[in-house]
């Protein structure tokens, strides 16, 4: 299997919220069912089948936060450096519009657009793979063709 690339935060983010979902969530979901099952008819019981169902959410969500955790490579980008690749923190100016964006690109499970954590596999971060400060890309999106400037390249 191939690795999967996080930056340090984004493995901690992952790793806290395994062991969450493992010491917290597990065992009241586990309560919850005992709780369910002692009211009687389990065929019309509501509260019996909402647990078992988050049961089946929570389980699913380990088995996946494991298999993630156990290919993470976990890349410094302290020491990067050159063009824009994964852990490059950049900022880009939209050339039509002028609006300043800054963003980070992170692999797909840290990715939080509204963080500032653009997925390497986006469009966006595609476009700009290799690329340095000065340089213009242009995005394919669903609203038409963007173009954006490259302002600044860091790995911080």
């Amino acid at each position: 299997m191939d690795k999967i690339p996080l930056t340090q935060a984004g493995f901690d983010k992952l790793d806290a919220e395994l062991k969450h979902l493992k010491s917290v969530e597990r065992p009241t979901i586990i309560r919850a069912i005992a709780e369910a099952r002692e009211l009687g008819d389990l065929s019309e019981n509501a509260e019996y089948h909402s647990a078992k169902e988050k049961q089946s959410f929570i389980e699913g969500r380990i088995k996946e936060l494991e298999a993630v955790i156990s290919l993470a490579d976990v890349i410094d980008p302290k020491k990067l450096s050159g063009g824009i690749k994964f852990g490059a923190t950049i900022e880009i100016v939209d050339e039509d519009t002028d609006e300043e964006k800054k963003f980070q690109i992170v692999g797909e499970y840290e990715a939080d657009i509204e963080a500032g954590l653009l997925n390497l596999k986006s469009p966006l971060a595609r476009s700009m793979i290799g690329k340095e400060a000065g340089d213009s890309v242009e995005v394919r999106t669903p609203g038409g063709l963007k173009s954006y400037e490259i302002l600044t390249v860091s790995f911080i």
